[in-house]
């Protein structure tokens, strides 16, 4: 889902693509428009006034790390005693700490993933659905990880806002945890 937004008008689904391709299929036709951003479920703000491909942001300044492995330099805060165990560990603290991670999200058995996917349809669903009827015992059932009562409380809403919703409750392609 990553890049990718999609464009809804009167709770029907318009459009789905990156922003430039959405500024560029949907311009003049801005009024109205609800945009969200697919990975998120996020209100998404578009300048309509430019080029569709300004739209895209500049890439951002190189990073330090290694960009082509997907490494982010971020900072952690650590007692020394746990600075200590970390350098002592094989391959040293970086990898330990990516051992660690990796299998706090085998531990995790998906409900990070699962709450991540319900946030971001909780995010959609405020914003498009909050004046829905029974819109609070469709959030009940959402945080609940009750799929089955969760279609029938939206069965009578849109279907592109049902179809929708149930699409940002699948986990991403490629997530694993």
């Amino acid at each position: 889902m990553t890049g990718q937004c999609t464009a809804f008008h009167d709770n029907t689904r318009i459009a789905q693509g990156t922003r430039s391709e959405l500024v560029a299929s949907l311009r003049g036709r801005e009024n109205g428009l609800m945009l969200f951003e697919d990975a998120t479920g996020r209100i998404v703000d578009l300048d309509w006034r430019g080029e569709p491909e300004a739209v895209e942001a500049a890439p951002p300044p190189r990073k330090r790390g290694r960009p082509k492995l997907g490494v982010v330099p971020r900072e952690v805060t650590l007692l020394p005693r746990h600075w200590e165990w970390l350098n002592s560990q094989p391959g040293g603290a970086s990898r330990a700490l990516r051992r660690l991670v990796d299998d706090a999200r085998k531990a995790d058995g998906g409900r990070s993933t699962r709450r991540t996917a319900q946030e971001r349809t909780y995010r959609f669903l405020s914003a498009i659905a909050g004046d829905f009827p029974h819109f609070e015992e469709a959030t009940r059932h959402l945080f609940a990880d009750d799929p089955d009562g969760f279609a029938i409380t939206i069965a009578g809403w849109p279907a592109d806002v049902q179809q929708y919703a149930k699409t940002l409750l699948e986990p991403p392609e490629g997530d694993e945890s």
